[in-house]
């Protein structure tokens, strides 16, 4: 598909459908399609919290907050050598970020973005994009406040697209197509919400799993003892 036709509402339509885009490089005009046959999800009561990233939540300092940076934490996921952001998809999501349906979660050291993840929302299922690390743990600091989040919110689907080693010592796990699929299936006939009302839990609640049906609270900016 030509970059010029692809829109928010098709790209949507797409994630609906079990697809996603990328592209093969920065510089790269094309956009492909992608449904790979093994699908990497992360299942939300199966995060794995290590000891080291346990100690780097509860004592680092650092600060999360969520949907306070978006373009800064997608443009830090595309600063690498290989990236399949290109400008186009960088516009997509920056649109589906406007319209509420793209969502970060940010780590800090004072002023310093040093961590993040964002990714996409439809009914019960987030779509995880890309994350970044500037610190040791950052990315997973992020990761594990993302999944607390998640679970505050109501989703049930969080689909990594791909299982990675960082993702799998995380707890990711592959499942076939077809089983993707019937979750993503499910998953868009509920409703969920990245803000959940009142949400504001502290690094305790995240390192020990308390979700929404326990009694993790909410908001935008979540305490500021965090690691990533």
């Amino acid at each position: 598909m030509t970059t010029n036709t692809i829109t928010p509402e098709i790209l949507l339509r797409a994630y609906a459908a079990g697809i996603f885009p990328m592209a093969e490089g920065r510089d790269d005009p094309e956009i492909h399609w992608v449904d790979p046959r093994r699908r990497g999800i992360l299942p939300l009561d199966g995060f794995h919290i290590s000891r080291s990233l346990r100690r780097t939540i509860l004592r680092s300092g650092w600060r999360v907050t969520a949907d306070t940076a978006f373009a800064a934490t997608v443009e830090a996921c595309a600063d690498r050598d290989e990236t399949w952001i290109n400008d186009t998809i960088f516009t997509l999501y920056m649109a589906l970020h406007h319209r509420g349906f793209a969502h970060s979660v940010e780590v800090w050291d004072g002023t310093s973005l040093i961590g993040g993840v964002y990714g996409v929302t439809l009914g019960t299922a987030f779509f995880g994009e890309s994350m970044f690390s500037r610190r040791t743990d950052a990315s997973k600091a992020a990761l594990a406040w993302c999944v607390h989040r998640l679970n505050a919110g109501g989703f049930t689907l969080f689909d990594t697209q791909f299982l990675t080693p960082h993702l799998a010592s995380l707890g990711g796990i592959e499942i076939p197509r077809g089983d993707y699929h019937r979750r993503l299936a499910a998953a868009l006939q509920g409703q969920a919400t990245f803000h959940p009302a009142g949400y504001s839990p502290s690094p305790s609640d995240v390192v020990s799993g308390v979700t929404a049906s326990g009694n993790a609270p909410s908001g935008s900016e979540q305490r500021s003892t965090q690691t990533s």
